[in-house]
């Protein structure tokens, strides 16, 4: 009972919480790389062996505490804490451009498993564009100046069924023994955690950070919950500071073969959506997507279940592809103004 009530937790976090790949590239074997401190290597070099030591197999501790209410009368939401196993792997890297594809991997007492396809975090030097949030069911392509994307990566991290989530941009920094990339500050939609309270804020303006440590690394984020002003249609105002702390460890003691094999039987299918987003994007400037508090993105359901099917031999690879382009196309048409 314990260990089912643990799995039950571990989903209902996992689903709470650079510009677009318009061009797919051939998958690679997971990369054993590790940041190499050795001053002969170039920053570009060092830079892609820090984003490839996020791929292994984690225990991953979820940390979410409101810290500081900026609008009387709120008070800070109690500190939440989980934990879940999650293998993150390659799904491209062609030099400037990285995919990793996180994957939750539990099991019960019994025996069973259960495998949830988490977030993806796409990276890539020097972009020209970002995919980033632009308010309620939108996201928009957004320019990078010539001096921003200068020695710059993009971060553009994608939901469950890879519908876009924030995109920002940054620098890997190698000062007083830290290896770590920041954002800009990024929009960012609820996370369902936040969405199903109905809460007096509607976004998040956060900063995203990626470091190393000794055991693995840690992904930070600073989010400032925005709201509109009371009696005020015009800019968001803060509501209360919030940080997520989600710490990855290299373990063994677990088997990710059914995480593995998920990805295997699934991966040729997800590079359609992901190829069916993209187009979507590169179409109109951006994406139209409703989202609902329970579930997310409209399409998460569906375009899950059939990367179920397809692994369980019910739905071929073409025809699921095929199902996930035409919702796709019909989920991202926005209404008329």
């Amino acid at each position: 009972m314990r260990q089912a009530l643990m799995l039950t937790t571990v989903l209902a976090a996992a689903l709470a919480a650079s510009a677009p790949a318009f061009a797919e590239t051939a998958p690679m074997a997971i990369s054993g790389a590790t940041p190499v401190d050795a001053p002969a290597i170039s920053q570009f070099e060092r830079d892609r062996q820090s984003i490839l030591a996020q791929a292994g197999q984690w225990r991953v501790r979820f940390d979410m505490r409101e810290n500081v209410s900026f609008r009387a009368g709120y008070e800070p939401l109690e500190e939440k804490l989980s934990a879940g196993d999650e293998i993150v792997r390659v799904v491209y890297d062609d030099g400037n451009r990285i995919s990793l594809q996180h994957i939750l991997v539990m099991s019960d007492d019994a025996g069973n498993h259960m495998v949830i396809k988490h977030w993806r975090q796409d990276w890539v030097y020097e972009p020209e564009t970002v995919l980033t949030y632009a308010g309620p069911n939108r996201w928009t392509v957004t320019p990078v100046s010539a001096e921003d994307r200068r020695g710059a990566w993009s971060q553009t991290v994608w939901q469950t069924d890879d519908s876009p989530r924030y995109g920002g941009v940054g620098h890997w920094a190698y000062d007083h023994g830290q290896s770590e990339w920041t954002s800009n500050p990024t929009w960012r939609p609820l996370a369902r955690r936040d969405a199903v309270r109905n809460p007096i804020y509607d976004r998040y303006l956060g900063t995203n950070r990626h470091a190393l440590t000794p055991q693995g690394w840690v992904h930070i984020q600073d989010n400032v919950k925005m709201g509109q002003a009371e009696g005020d249609g015009g800019d968001p105002v803060a509501i209360v500071q919030e940080d997520v702390i989600n710490t990855y460890r290299r373990v063994d003691n677990y088997d990710p073969a059914p995480g593995d094999a998920y990805w295997t039987a699934t991966k040729d299918y997800w590079a359609g959506v992901r190829a069916a987003w993209d187009e979507v994007a590169a179409r109109n400037g951006g994406i139209y997507l409703e989202e609902e508090a329970n579930r997310g993105a409209v399409t998460g359901k569906p375009l899950m279940d059939w990367a179920e099917e397809i692994q369980a031999g019910t739905l071929t690879t073409e025809a699921g592809i095929a199902q996930a382009r035409d919702l796709i196309g019909r989920a991202t048409v926005a209404p008329a103004s």
